[in-house]
């Protein structure tokens, strides 16, 4: 338990955590007010005390190097202002109690239910943007990704460089182990906010900010390393029949689900988004729950020998959705003052957006009708 200048809360804490163990690590993360005196009270706490504040992560991470010292396998986390229940922690040790596998760990985030009365609005905005990208760098879904009330596998997590220090060390921990095949998932858990003792140490601007920065950088490792890195990995461990069938086609997957990926990958690809179609399609295949490779496969239309045919469909098409008519021949004197050339544009950008749902629509139905007749079971399914 790290803890910085909540005396308020922290004796009842501590107090209640000894009524279901006491096997307790407290981290003093440099307070100033009564916390050390309050600590004095109990002996027999493992005691971790910085001189000046340092920051929550910081703080976790020295008390699981302390934890895995003291010969622990697991570390259950909790805040220190009161909002979780001790009572919770037989949650997360029947849930590893439960797991039969040793392999992959385990790792538990407390689902606090952030849509429940009495949650402040800006942590349920901010835990849904987390739980967004958490889901686009990861492909794992969460409902809850910055709750404090954790189960980590320690020898798992103190393997990991870890190099932030603030509050988003919560975050880094969790993607870095799910990139690590480690299993991250969510767990119920109660949560009650005092009004009027609960001290948080959030900063709104600083630390926004901070995990900000952190998921940017966490989006290029993924598209860029992680994922190519991975489906080679399944390339090599599965050999090219096998890999085509589970993670191309993916066999078991409706054939509307996979024409879906397929429609999104022309869509997004005609967009004159040039530079961010990989990004782009990647952010809206993990929305939607569709297959990212055949998604990024078909969002390369816009490869340089079609380059010309799309930019000059899309400009007809415009020209005949604005009522200008279709001009076979383009030639650039249609283009001498800044009035035509920006109307060019307008006919252009309205004309591709027009294209790549008139394509992706096509497609659609023909790749369903196509992956319906190779794979028919999967139509009785869907």
């Amino acid at each position: 338990m790290p803890t910085y200048n909540n005396e308020g809360t922290l004796p009842i804490v501590i107090q209640d955590l000894f009524l279901y163990t006491n096997n307790l690590v407290i981290i003093n993360d440099g307070s100033t007010d009564g916390t050390s005196a309050i600590l004095e009270q109990f002996p027999q706490v493992e005691l971790i005390h910085f001189e000046k504040n340092q920051g929550k992560g910081e703080a976790l991470k020295q008390g699981f190097k302390l934890a895995e010292k003291l010969g622990y396998e697991y570390a259950i986390t909790i805040d220190s202002d009161g909002q979780h229940y001790p009572d919770d922690l037989d949650i997360f040790l029947s849930e590893l109690e439960s797991k039969k596998a040793v392999d992959p760990e385990l790792l538990l985030v407390g689902d606090r239910n952030m849509n429940q009365d009495g949650i402040p609005g800006k942590s349920s905005t901010g835990n849904k943007f987390s739980n967004f990208w958490f889901l686009v760098v990861t492909g794992t879904e969460l409902h809850d990704t910055q709750s404090g009330y954790r189960l980590y596998p320690l020898k798992a997590v103190n393997g990991i460089k870890l190099f932030t220090k603030k509050f988003e060390l919560e975050i880094e921990v969790i993607v870095k182990a799910a990139w690590r095949n480690v299993e991250v998932r969510n767990i119920p858990i109660k949560v009650f906010y005092d009004k009027e003792n609960r001290v948080s140490h959030f900063r709104p601007f600083k630390d926004i900010v901070r995990i900000v920065l952190l998921y940017i950088w966490f989006v290029m490792a993924s598209f860029f390393y992680i994922h190519p890195r991975n489906k080679y990995r399944d390339l090599r461990e599965k050999g090219f029949k096998r890999f085509w069938n589970e993670d191309i086609l993916k066999s078991q997957e409706p054939a509307h689900k996979k024409a879906a990926a397929v429609a999104l990958g022309i869509f997004v690809g005609i967009l004159p988004l040039w530079g961010l179609h990989t990004l782009l399609v990647f952010l809206l295949a993990a929305v939607f729950k569709l297959n990212k490779v055949i998604a990024f496969l078909f969002s390369n239309i816009s490869i340089p020998p079609l380059i010309p045919v799309i930019i000059y469909a899309s400009y007809q098409l415009g020209s005949l959705i604005t009522g200008n008519g279709i001009s076979w021949e383009v030639n650039l004197t249609d283009f001498d003052s800044s009035t035509e050339v920006f109307q060019g544009l307008w006919k252009y950008l309205l004309g591709s957006i027009a294209l790549a749902g008139i394509l992706a629509s096509s497609l659609w139905v023909v790749f369903y009708f196509l992956f319906s007749v190779f794979n028919p079971k999967q139509v009785v399914k869907s």
